[in-house]
């Protein structure tokens, strides 16, 4: 079958996430038929490189044989099995692995990244809860936050796209300052807007800490706000200020976690360890659906009690998967042996060299990176600039999907030399091609 006959029977039986709908009148979808590495082929046996990996999930490249071995070697003794009252053996290996890694003691898991968001607020709110502070119930976040879409996670996310609809159901979130260094005023560093940011936090807690539970931060690196990134100051004076009022500190690595800005967590930048770590997204290399709330040991005792109304009454069914828990391992493993982070430090000056051009241009401002992650901001008056630029780069083969007027490459790191240079071509001339055309489009919302 084509891609027209697949993509007439996904418009008519499939609804599209992050997506109205209507738009697929104009820009159809691109219906994919199979992957391997760096690169999707759809129907018609067009590539197009993949420099979003696929929504942030496909660490290591599509189709990776270890991920896969490990997939099928699972399949052969248990697929699944629930894990309230029952454990096995990928579960309690990937348990122990992460907290070897992070220095957090138990982990609970969900299917999905809001999933996560989810289990660490509430796990949050009923610690101080059974702690006997239950007027500890409000979130901090910061501004242009995201972190998922469910009821909960909505609440301290900052994008009105996603939240403004339903916010007679959401909690009211307490916002603070974002430490984006885009906002740096003449004279002041990274560093500098971080410390102010910081200030505006104390200011907060100094007033409101008796009512807040938790903290919940993106760190290095808000994804959803453009690829906002923000100096480790930011996150050391967050760990400080969170112990002096009694706050519970959340890291969000859904999106920035194994290797994705360097280290193989954010927080290990700044040297700090939260009180909740959440994971999801690369933690299966892109496979299967699998998320991971690591939290201390502190936080868990809280839990322990005769009276079942004190545990964590949270689940999942398909909580601790055998075959995504056997996925995770074969990436934590691949990471480890291979020596993908070295690999990628390499890889990510290469990578920049090539796009100093980009780096250059008139139109294009904020130029920045953070390990495999690169951003800047274009200066255009099209109403329809990420439309127009993800539509032209996919003419050109690669799939680019700028958040707003910002333009954002996060590839699997499997990404080679010739694929680099390729993306970075077709970067400039899509810029070229836009600059010269005028658009007769309306504004529209940015989607990440």
């Amino acid at each position: 079958m084509s891609n027209q006959d697949w993509l007439s029977r996904s418009t008519q039986a499939v609804w599209h996430p992050c997506t109205q709908m209507k738009r697929h009148e104009r820009f159809p979808l691109v219906p994919i038929a199979s992957a391997q590495g760096a690169w999707l082929t759809d129907f018609d046996g067009k590539r197009y490189l993949d420099a979003v990996s696929s929504w942030w999930v496909n660490l290591l490249g599509h189709g990776h044989p270890r991920i896969k071995q490990a997939i099928r070697d699972q399949l052969d003794t248990l697929e699944h099995v629930m894990l309230a009252g029952f454990t096995h053996r990928p579960v309690i290996e990937l348990s122990e692995r992460l907290t070897a890694l992070t220095g957090l003691g138990h982990a609970f898991y969900g299917s999905d990244g809001a999933s996560a968001t989810e289990i660490a607020l509430k796990m949050s709110f009923h610690y101080w809860k059974n702690n006997g502070q239950a007027e500890k119930c409000r979130f901090i976040s910061l501004e242009n936050s995201y972190h998922g879409e469910t009821v909960g996670a909505l609440a301290v996310t900052d994008v009105p796209l996603f939240s403004a609809t339903y916010a007679p159901l959401l909690q009211k979130a307490l916002r603070v300052p974002t430490p984006d260094a885009r906002l740096a005023a003449p004279g002041e560093s990274a560093s500098d807007v971080a410390r102010r940011a910081a200030q505006a936090l104390e200011n907060v807690l100094a007033k409101r800490a008796g009512e807040v539970a938790a903290l919940i931060l993106e760190p290095l690196v808000q994804g959803a706000a453009g690829m906002a990134m923000y100096h480790p100051d930011y996150l050391r004076e967050a760990r400080r200020l969170c112990d002096r009022y009694r706050v519970h500190l959340i890291a969000d690595e859904i999106a920035v976690g194994f290797g994705r800005t360097g280290t193989l967590f954010a927080c290990e930048q700044a040297g700090i360890r939260p009180d909740f770590l959440c994971l999801s997204k690369g933690i299966t290399g892109g496979f299967l659906p699998l998320s991971c709330v690591l939290t201390s040991d502190e936080v868990y005792r809280a839990f322990y009690s005769d009276d079942v109304r004190d545990g964590f009454l949270h689940s999942h069914s398909y909580t601790g998967n055998p075959l995504a828990c056997s996925a995770a391992l074969a990436v934590l493993d691949t990471l480890q042996e291979e020596d993908i982070l070295a690999q990628n430090r390499d890889k990510a000056a290469r990578f920049s060299h090539l796009l100093a051009p980009l780096a250059a241009r008139d139109d294009v401002r904020h130029f920045r990176q953070q390990g495999m992650i690169w951003a800047f901001d274009v200066e255009s008056p099209r109403g329809d600039f990420a439309q127009a630029f993800f539509a032209a780069m996919l003419e050109r083969g690669c799939l680019v999907r700028p958040i707003g007027t910002s333009v954002y490459f996060m590839p699997p790191y499997c990404l080679q030399d010739d694929e680099m240079q390729q993306l970075a071509d077709a970067t400039q001339q899509t810029l070229d091609q836009l600059s010269r055309s005028e658009s007769g489009a309306t504004s529209q919302p940015a989607l990440p």
